[in-house]
């Protein structure tokens, strides 16, 4: 088994395209393999990803995730091919939700390969439809997110691969088994799709503010995103806690819900402490060598009081029989 080191940028507010762009090339000089780009009510995902392209040359960029009901699936298709194109290569799609995500998935990767699409479905109609300009080649890998048991199962049968967010080592393990479904059932070798597992990671000077952060941050997603997270735990066995920091969030109480959480419940597989210090499994890890002065430098703009701790080497892949898994420390 093998295991590529990601890096989630931040996904709260940041103070210009430029500190990501940055947090990006600090990714690139410690060795990471991609950066993934989360899309929700800040800047776009598509340009700060053409403004890194740009400005790197090794490292793999991506979405984690492109919202599907932002776009049609025709732009879609037309953006992931600017972007491979721009990045020459580099760039991977990921989509999520799930329900019409199957039609994205299907029409997006025909419009990659640079065919004429028609397409007549309940919830998108397409007629006619061709690139203007040369297909990518190689066209870019589509990834797909999902929670729930049929949506994995969804992302095995159509994807390339598959971007999980807060499961734990058991929930990941039975999220897995509906992946290799999937696969099954359209004659695919799971071994051939890429799992990417995000892990929430703080680093900071002060170990256990670190760990606070991490401890909000899931309770933030747990109570407030909605209720597919909080569904999402309940299904791995974890519902009295997931209900509490759902209640006591939406009763306007998020230090009650940040408390809620408990050692060994959701969020126990994230990593903080100190940066480049921690050893523990519950902290983050080194890969063995410590970055360079002119590397520490340049991660610094990701600063603790704009938007949570800066980009950290390390990471260790889960023991789950996976061919190959992201490790994203995702600081926000």
């Amino acid at each position: 088994m093998s295991a590529d080191r990601d890096v989630f940028l931040p996904v709260a507010a940041q103070p210009s395209v430029e500190a990501l762009v940055e947090q990006a090339a600090s990714a690139e000089a410690l060795g990471y393999e991609r950066v993934w780009l989360p899309e929700t009510w800040g800047r776009d995902a598509v340009t700060v990803l053409t403004s890194i392209a740009r400005e790197t040359d090794r490292i793999g960029v991506g979405t984690s995730i492109m919202p599907i009901y932002s776009r049609s699936p025709a732009l879609i298709g037309q953006t992931a091919a600017t972007l491979q194109e721009v990045s020459e290569g580099r760039f991977r799609l990921g989509l999520g939700p799930s329900g019409p995500i199957v039609i994205d998935v299907d029409v997006v990767k025909r419009v990659l390969s640079g065919e004429t699409v028609d397409y007549d479905g309940e919830y998108f109609d397409l007629s006619g439809f061709r690139l203007r300009c040369a297909p990518p080649d190689p066209a870019p890998p589509v990834d797909a997110a999902g929670m729930g048991p049929k949506a994995v199962e969804l992302a095995g049968r159509f994807a390339d691969g598959w971007h999980a967010l807060m499961v734990t080592r058991e929930g990941f393990r039975e999220r897995y088994e509906d992946l290799a479904r999937g696969a099954d059932l359209a004659d695919r070798d799971v071994d051939d799709l890429r799992t990417t597992l995000s892990l929430t990671c703080a680093a900071l000077e002060d170990g256990d503010r670190a760990r606070e952060i991490v401890r909000q941050h899931v309770a933030f997603y747990v109570g407030s995103m909605g209720t597919f997270y909080r569904d999402s735990l309940v299904r791995q066995g974890h519902g009295a806690v997931a209900e509490e920091i759902y209640e006591e969030w939406q009763a306007g109480d998020p230090e009650a819900a940040t408390a809620a959480l408990d050692d060994g419940g959701p969020g126990s597989d994230s990593r903080s402490g100190r940066p480049w210090r921690a050893s523990t499994p519950s902290r983050c890890r080194s890969p063995g060598r410590r970055p360079s002065r002119r590397s520490r430098r340049r991660s610094t703009r990701c600063r603790p009081d704009a938007a949570g701790p800066p980009i950290v080497p390390g990471g260790r892949s889960a023991r789950n029989g996976v061919r190959t898994i992201g490790i994203i420390y995702q600081s926000c």
